[in-house]
């Protein structure tokens, strides 16, 4: 094993490479023992199975995109922001689609809350702010462009749009001006 210099960290990137390329539901730690040519013995001194394997993919995917997403929305606010914040999903999906599939797996509660999901969900609110929601719209607006975030990510990654006019990129900044147009406005209690 010392042969092929493996640690946790290599096989998790290694494991996220191998999700952009066939797929998250395709890694296994058999897949990535045969990646590296090594005995599937040899990677359980560095990940328990293959859930942990996944789960590890989906935290390495939150953090990427989380850092991806602060650094987009550093001196932004209102619309500017909202556009390059859900640019970073959409950019992230399609450069990464393994790793953002696997950013969806559902956690337990105790490893999501150590996760770089909230910080997904604080850099939302940090757009919000510039919308002056209060409790619970704020929560509801979070997750309402979660929802349109990712389905339209995924539909889009799915080849969804690819078959009628207008195209996906006039669809998405009519969309980013509804959404901006409805925070702007949101009614009150």
């Amino acid at each position: 094993m010392a042969r092929v210099g493996l640690t946790t960290e290599r096989l998790v990137r290694a494991g996220a490479e191998l999700a952009d390329e066939v797929g998250f539901d395709q890694v296994t730690v058999s897949a990535l023992a045969r990646r590296f040519d090594v005995k599937v013995a040899s990677l359980y001194s560095h990940v328990r199975n293959s859930q942990d394997l996944r789960t590890r993919i989906a935290l390495l995917a939150l953090e990427e995109l989380a850092d991806r997403a602060a650094d987009a929305l550093a001196g932004r606010a209102g619309k500017d922001a909202l556009a390059a914040f859900a640019g970073v999903y959409r950019d992230y999906a399609r450069e990464h689609p393994g790793r953002y599939s696997a950013a969806q797996l559902r956690l337990d509660p105790e490893t999501a809350a150590a996760s770089a999901g909230v910080r997904h969900a604080q850099l939302t609110r940090a757009i919000l702010r510039g919308y002056d929601l209060t409790e619970p719209d704020q929560t509801h607006a979070v997750r309402m462009l979660g929802s349109v975030f990712h389905g339209y990510v995924s539909l889009e990654t799915a080849g969804g749009f690819s078959h009628s006019a207008p195209d996906a990129e006039q669809t998405w900044a009519w969309i980013l001006d509804r959404l901006d147009a409805m925070l702007r406005h949101w009614p009150g209690p």
